[in-house]
């Protein structure tokens, strides 16, 4: 059953929201990813809508929008793997490592297929990646593709990224067609510019369509001009996943009433660890570690468990409660 218009008691920041979860939309290319998320806001009338992850305006493909209460579990999700299928082309280099950017240099040499295979194997696992500079990650407050428009290159601190998998489906020089698997935060574009490198050839992604963003997949996704046409409830019933089952991945406490009750106080009840109860190994796993649903599997609340006042009790520590479960006054059980 869905956490929306539950009557769990009264919520202390205004009315329980409508509908809470995750809209998936197929992005076009063109449009960027903040103006595919003001076109949902406009849509499905939700101010606050935001997405939990960007595509690049020449990209398209699955962008995962969270709605109503769903918006402070973001980090829940983003870090999750992402697939894409791509196209690299071989024999030029931009200042973007995408064709959308200026040349820099063109060497019109195609490797061939044995050594654009061999040369990929060497980037599958975990490896440091230098962001690149037009990019909408930030240094110094500022966005690195504001200070690329000015002519500005600063130095960026490579992150760790992992390459699951690197499949190739076609290969037409100068181009070669490829699906890949990678975690969060890998940048394709720069996948691509450094296997140029690495092969002497120089490299630039020709495009770009992410295809899944674990768990969701882009085959449920909402297409951009359906977006302008369906009514709202068509939208959310066929391409919305409730905020309840798209919490389901994440481990689960559940609460009896009066703990429900004592949790939108604000309290920190103690759970069971254990067989009955919950597993060891998620205490001190994080602050969004887990979710914290009631007697009839409703999320009410994100949250950690910390050492209790025993072996097998761990702490609950909620760190986000959802409106529909805030109460206004003091608890009066521990």
């Amino acid at each position: 059953m869905s956490t929306a218009g539950r009557e769990l008691g009264a919520p202390a920041h205004g009315a329980v929201p409508e509908w809470s979860g995750l809209v998936l939309v197929d992005k076009p290319v063109g449009v960027t990813s903040h103006d595919v998320v003001e076109r949902v806001r406009r849509r499905l009338r939700d101010r606050g809508a935001g997405h939990l992850g960007t595509l690049d305006p020449g990209a398209s493909g699955l962008l995962v929008v969270a709605l109503g209460a769903a918006t402070r579990c973001i980090p829940i999700w983003q870090g999750g793997e992402k697939t894409y299928e791509a196209r690299i082309r071989f024999g030029v280099v931009t200042d973007t490592q995408d064709m959308h950017g200026r040349v820099l240099e063109r060497t019109g040499a195609c490797p061939e297929e044995a050594a654009i295979r061999e040369a990929a194997l060497e980037f599958l696992g975990e490896f440091d990646q230098v962001p690149p500079m037009v990019s909408a990650l930030r240094v110094g407050g500022q966005r690195l593709h504001r200070l690329a428009r000015r002519g500005e290159t600063v130095e960026r601190r490579p992150r760790r990224v992992k390459v699951v998998s690197w499949d190739w489906t076609a290969f037409e020089p100068p181009e070669a067609g490829f699906v890949v698997r990678v975690s969060g935060g890998t940048y394709v574009r720069t996948l691509a510019h450094d296997l140029g490198a690495r092969l002497g050839t120089g490299a630039a992604l020709a495009s770009l369509r992410r295809l899944r963003s674990e768990p969701f997949t882009v085959e449920l996704a909402v297409p951009m001009r359906a977006l302008d046409t369906l009514p709202r409830e068509e939208v959310l019933e066929r391409h919305g996943i409730a905020l309840d089952d798209a919490l389901l991945p994440v481990p689960m406490v559940t609460l009896d009433p009066a703990q429900c009750r004592f949790i939108g106080y604000g309290g920190q009840p103690e759970v069971e660890v254990g067989p009955a109860g919950a597993s060891p190994e998620w205490v001190g796993a994080g602050p969004r570690s887990v979710v914290v649903r009631d007697a009839d599997g409703a999320a009410i609340a994100l949250g950690e468990l910390r050492s209790g006042s025993a072996a097998d009790r761990a702490r609950l520590r909620p760190n986000v409660v959802f409106p529909w479960a805030v109460r206004q006054g003091r608890a009066e059980v521990d």
